[in-house]
């Protein structure tokens, strides 16, 4: 893949469920899967529900687009009550796109309009220690690794620990 000029190449939207067949691409992959929270969809119909119950519904939930075309997405869901002040970032993107910088690109685009979208003075990342590719991502993406929180999630059935990364405004 041409990964010169990414960053005008890659664009962040709003997700809809306009945009089920290219979700589906990602969210029906299993091994995409296997880092995130939620296990590969297994039909269209339940991606469509998906993006219209919960998606459009969200505060702050975009597609990452390339040169136009949705091929994951990112969002940053605030925080309540005494988390006000915060946000948490999450991101995903297609496997065939993986390893092109487009991931860092959508992170660093997202926090460049995030803080002020939504008034906060923080936003933090959760991410799982074997997920290397993602803690680089935070790294260039000038997010400060902030500890190794033990025993922090239960995911997918086991009791996972988590790196988390955060940047204040």
């Amino acid at each position: 893949m041409e990964t010169q000029n990414i960053e005008a190449r890659v664009t962040l939207r709003n997700l809809s469920s306009t945009d089920t067949e290219y979700f589906y691409v990602w969210a029906s992959d299993p091994e995409v899967a296997k880092s995130m929270t939620w296990d590969a969809y297994s039909s269209l119909n339940e991606a469509k529900r998906f993006l219209t119950e919960v998606v459009e519904k969200h505060p702050w939930f975009k597609a990452i687009c390339l040169d136009g075309v949705p091929i994951g997405s990112i969002t940053l869901s605030p925080g309540k009550g005494g988390a006000v002040c915060r946000a948490e970032l999450g991101y995903v993107l297609a496997k065939a796109y993986w390893g092109n910088g487009i991931a860092t690109t959508a992170v660093k685009k997202a926090l460049a309009t995030g803080f002020g979208d939504l008034g906060v003075n923080r936003i933090e990342a959760f991410i799982d220690p074997d997920n290397i590719a993602s803690q680089k991502v935070l790294v260039k993406a000038e997010m400060t690794c902030e500890g190794l929180l033990k025993n922090y999630t239960v995911f997918k059935g086991a009791v996972r620990d988590r790196y988390i990364y955060g940047i204040t405004k």
